[in-house]
C-alpha cells in the first residue's frame, strides 16, 4: 500500500484543480455524485469553489488525501445542518482517483472524516451512497447502518436512474441540548 497524508484543503487554483480532474474522473467512471457525464472543467472547478468556500466558513471540512503532492482521494464532512440537528454530520462526495482504488485510501478518509466529526461534538454520521456500484460494502465495513433504500432516487452519471441506501452511524457522546 502507498503512503498517504489525509489533511483538510483549502481554497487554492491547484486544490481546486486537482479535485475538479478527481470529481470529472470520477463521474466519466460512473460515480454517482451529483453530477451527469461529461462535467466541463468550469462547473466542477465552480462547484470546488463553493464547497471550499464553505469550507472557509467553517460549515463543512473538505479532506484530502495526497500520494507526494498528487491528490488521489476526497471527502466532505457537512457541518452546518438546521438548528434542531447540531448533533450530526453528513459524509459527502467520497471519491478517490481511479489509479489508487482498493488501496485504503477510502477508509483512512472515512475514518478522518469521523474523528473530525466527534472534534466537532457531533454524535451521528449519515451518508447515500448509489444501489448501482456505490460504496455501500466499505461503509458497512466502517460500522454504518443501512436505514433504507429509495428506489429511482437520482440519474446515473452516464443515463438511467439509481436507487439511494441512507447509512447511518452513532459516534462520539450524546449532546444534551438545551430545553
Amino acid at each position: 500500500m502507498s503512503q498517504f497524508a489525509i489533511k483538510p484543503l483549502e481554497d487554492a487554483p491547484a486544490i481546486r484543480s486537482a479535485l475538479g480532474e478527481l470529481l470529472i474522473e470520477t463521474v466519466a467512471s460512473g460515480g454517482s455524485v451529483s453530477f451527469m457525464h461529461p462535467l466541463s472543467p468550469d462547473d466542477a472547478a465552480a462547484f470546488w469553489q463553493d464547497s471550499l468556500g464553505a469550507a472557509a466558513r467553517g460549515e463543512r471540512v473538505v479532506l484530502g488525501a495526497f500520494d507526494g503532492d498528487n491528490l488521489i482521494g476526497t471527502v466532505t464532512l457537512l457541518l452546518k445542518l438546521p438548528p434542531n440537528q447540531p448533533h450530526r454530520a453528513e459524509i459527502a462526495k467520497m471519491m478517490t482517483r481511479l489509479s489508487h482504488r482498493n488501496r485504503g485510501v477510502a477508509t483512512a478518509l472515512l475514518r478522518a472524516a469521523e474523528q473530525l466529526a466527534i472534534a466537532h461534538g457531533r454524535m451521528l454520521l449519515v451518508l447515500d451512497t448509489a444501489v448501482d456500484d456505490g460504496a455501500a460494502p466499505l461503509y458497512e465495513k466502517q460500522g454504518f447502518q443501512l436505514s433504507g433504500i429509495i428506489p429511482d432516487y437520482a440519474f446515473k452519471p452516464h443515463g438511467g436512474l439509481t436507487g439511494t441506501m441512507i447509512y447511518w452511524k452513532r459516534i462520539g457522546t450524546a449532546l444534551n441540548p438545551s430545553p
